[in-house]
């Protein structure tokens, strides 16, 4: 719908946008006049929303800091300013920004209570991507349930698999099969194994670093190899006591070099296999020393060592990974192990009859995270999801139960409407960013999950045009080290560049960051290797002591703000980062710039030098890693990852209803967003194209 504008109109829309107090001033000019601070002001917003959406934050920040400047106070402005400088890294005065616009929106009003509960969730966050915290409490916030009406969807689930898209495989024991579910609870596939003969007894479930599938069949006797989507291709082993045959094999894991470890439960050991199922060896009977297991149940592998558990003796043991005794981890406070699961930090998550606790294998440590009061209770296998979850596997209970920390339900989710797109008005469409309160993302979110709104009203043909975790697509920004240590390095240079290329990201730009970051030149859409590498050694005249790493770290990341929402800056250097490397931002300013924007920093160190401490500190607070060039499996298999690297980004459309004034209105949107218990707000605005 379009209106006329008249002087009158004008005078609502300032009302509209910049509060009350921006109403008066307008008509103490009265209706046939105008208020020049109030129009300044209103132009000076339009233009820093604008470039809001087009991600260029600093001159966000600067137009509306002059709106400010005309009108001093208004809430939507420094809500809007808060946004510009959270986007920009500067979450401290962003916080100050918002907690002035809430004294300015009043107590009650609805603004507040969006505004309040971001300003909470950014000033309580600790550290990115940490795992489970040891202060929380994990408590039942769901189930995947057997059952859905008159329909059985699986029985008897023995663990589960959580996938990067937010589904998950249920192995269903008694229903011989394997089930995959959505976040949503919504049955998407289901595997019964090779074709005519099928699974028998399905028990647990592991994949493999190829992305093969393993499944152990307990009354088969025999491991079924599947693709990564679940189809049937091979078994390994048969019913049997010799080598390479098992006795009702329960419970596998794959150590970091690929091999699996079967839990042979009739025969009282483990076997280990290489990927395509070529026996090994046996390891677990009676030895000196070693008592031989009673009745094996869970097994993870880390770092050369295997830790297997024993439901009947209540303890955890110690191998090596050619099957040597090296001793007991836990022998108390166990009350029947039956899984165990290795999570990203090292330590491992194990069921205990109905709790899950949380082992530090270096210090054989035991904490409890929360345990299933269901009257029936047997947790046969424990999962950590990549929404912050533990999925449990209640085998009595007949169904998945869906354990979150008690804070995440209490803080809902974190949900940012992170751009506007108008340019075909009046189909609008929103880029969403909907994370946990530690900035994790929250992946297997459809069309089901959101709800949009303007002015309280539910907008009209909302679509769901796509979701970040279902890409395979990713951009990488080179940042090269221009210090003199790494002139003498021009050959790593060279490989380090071809082992980023490998890995398949878009490589959208190779900044150089000297006294004045700049960007090398790539000739053409997609450079041979030849002159990527040529561009990454540049000029010998660029290599200073003066050399900037942050304000080229801060281009490097800016240049990947309009692409792919999987992002990276890849920085290759000699380790050190010299004496001005953060003359112009500070630390933790960019490590919140590439947090705040999704960007995932890696470093690539050259001439086999240490690491400094701030790089390792970026790497920790962004999800990335610090990379020796040299290291055994070289650093392409961690860069291809972020292919398929978890995003809480997503893209939906809505057709609005609102007036435009020819382009002069400011148009607010509302996004809610729904899973299972969890939920979150966020509640922006934009202005229509200009007629």
């Amino acid at each position: 719908m379009r209106v006329r504008v008249t002087a009158t109109k004008v005078v609502v829309f300032l009302a509209l946008v910049l509060g009350a107090g921006g109403t008066t001033a307008a008509q103490d000019s009265g209706v046939g006049g105008f208020d020049r601070e109030a129009l300044a002001a209103r132009e000076e917003f339009r233009l820093g929303v604008q470039a809001y959406n087009r991600s260029a934050f600093n001159e966000a920040i600067l137009s509306f800091e002059r709106a400010l400047a005309f009108r001093p106070g208004e809430a939507l402005i420094l809500d809007w300013l808060g946004r510009a400088y959270y986007r920009s890294g500067m979450e401290d005065t962003a916080l100050r920004q918002w907690r002035s616009a809430v004294d300015a929106y009043g107590p009650s009003s609805r603004e507040t209570l969006i505004l309040s509960s971001r300003i909470e969730t950014v000033r309580n966050r600790r550290s990115l991507f940490s795992s489970l915290d040891d202060d929380i409490r994990y408590v039942e916030s769901g189930t995947f349930p057997s059952i859905s009406g008159d329909i059985r969807i699986y029985r008897q689930p023995t663990t589960v698999l959580p996938l990067e898209d937010g589904s998950l495989w249920v192995v269903a024991y008694g229903s011989n099969e394997i089930v995959r579910i959505d976040a949503n609870g919504i049955v998407r596939q289901r595997q019964r194994g090779r074709p005519l003969t099928g699974f028998d007894r399905p028990y647990d479930l592991v994949r493999g670093l190829d992305g093969r599938l393993y499944v152990s069949e307990f009354r088969g006797g025999r491991v079924s190899i599947l693709s990564s989507q679940g189809e049937w291709q091979a078994y390994i082993g048969s019913k049997g006591r010799g080598d390479g045959m098992f006795v009702g094999p329960q419970n596998l894991t794959i150590d970091d070099e690929g091999y699996l470890y079967v839990v042979d439960y009739g025969n009282k050991r483990i076997s280990k296999f290489d990927p395509d199922g070529t026996f090994v060896l046996s390891f677990g009977s009676r030895s000196a020393g070693f008592p031989g297991l009673l009745s094996p149940t869970g097994i993870v592998a880390r770092d050369g060592r295997v830790y297997a558990a024993d439901s009947l003796a209540k303890s955890i043991y110690i191998f090596d990974r050619n099957g040597d005794y090296l001793g007991i981890l836990v022998s108390e406070g166990l009350r029947g192990p039956e899984s165990l699961t290795l999570l990203n930090d090292g330590r491992i998550l194990a069921a205990d009859a109905n709790r899950l606790l949380l082992i530090d294998p270096n210090s054989a440590l035991i904490r409890e995270l929360g345990l299933l009061g269901n009257p029936r209770v047997r947790i046969a296998g424990a999962k950590a999801d990549g929404n912050g979850n533990i999925l449990a596997a209640n085998f009595e209970g007949d169904e998945v139960s869906i354990m979150t920390p008690l804070d995440d339900i209490a803080a809902g989710l974190f949900v940012q409407i992170e751009r506007v797109i108008t340019d075909q008005f009046p189909l609008i469409t929103l880029d969403l960013q909907v994370q946990d309160r530690r900035r994790r993302p929250i992946v297997g979110l459809d069309n089901r999950n959101f709800l949009i709104t303007e002015e309280g009203r539910v907008a009209g043909e909302q679509n769901f045009l796509g979701a970040a975790y279902r890409s395979e697509t990713s951009d990488i920004s080179i940042l090269l080290d221009r210090s003199p240590a790494a002139l003498s390095l021009q050959p790593d240079i060279n490989i380090a560049v071809r082992d980023i290329r490998a890995a398949g990201s878009r490589i959208v730009s190779l900044v150089a960051a000297g006294v004045q970051p700049l960007h090398e030149r790539i000739e053409g859409s997609e450079p041979s290797l030849a002159s990527l590498a040529a561009a990454a050694r540049g000029n010998a005249s660029t290599y200073t002591p003066r050399w900037r790493f942050d304000s080229g770290l801060r281009l490097a990341a800016t240049d990947l703000l309009p692409g792919a929402k999987k992002r990276a800056v890849v920085f290759i250097s000699s380790g050190s980062l010299g004496e001005l490397a953060f003359e112009q931002y500070g630390l933790s300013e960019l490590a919140a710039y590439l947090a705040n924007n999704s960007i995932i920093f890696y470093a690539v160190i050259l001439g086999g030098n240490p690491a400094a401490d701030e790089i390792r500190y970026l790497c920790e607070q962004t999800g990335g890693q610090v990379l020796s060039l040299y290291r055994p499996e070289g650093i392409t298999p961690v860069l291809s990852r972020l292919n398929t690297q978890p995003s809480g980004s997503y893209t939906l459309s809505y057709r609005t209803g609102l007036p435009t004034d020819f382009g002069r209105a400011y148009l607010p949107v509302e996004a809610e967003v729904y899973l299972m218990e969890r939920s979150g707000r966020d509640a922006t605005g934009y202005f229509p194209p200009m007629e």
